[in-house]
């Protein structure tokens, strides 16, 4: 039962893959081309999304450092002493 499947789905295919004019290879190549320019335009958003996130980042990072420094001159007022005149 499978073997008649299996032979019956090869047939098929083969007729399939026969029946291929030059009409439908010129189609093929041209959604080929159409995929490939679909790709390299993902690429690049990709590459803006990667540089945005990289941006965001660091400036995450920037304002960590000055949180950090406003805090550490924030304490640096408090804790200095008292002059006595």
């Amino acid at each position: 039962m499978r073997n008649t499947f299996a032979y019956a789905l090869m047939l098929a295919a083969t007729l399939g893959l026969a029946a291929c004019d030059k009409k439908s290879e010129n189609t093929q190549q041209d959604a080929n081309k159409a995929a490939q320019q679909s790709q390299e335009s993902m690429q690049k958003a990709q590459d803006k999304v990667n540089d945005a996130a990289k941006e965001s980042q660091e400036a995450a990072q920037k304002n960590a450092e000055a949180d950090a420094q406003r805090a550490q001159e924030a304490a640096g007022k408090t804790q200095e002493p008292a002059t006595t005149k």
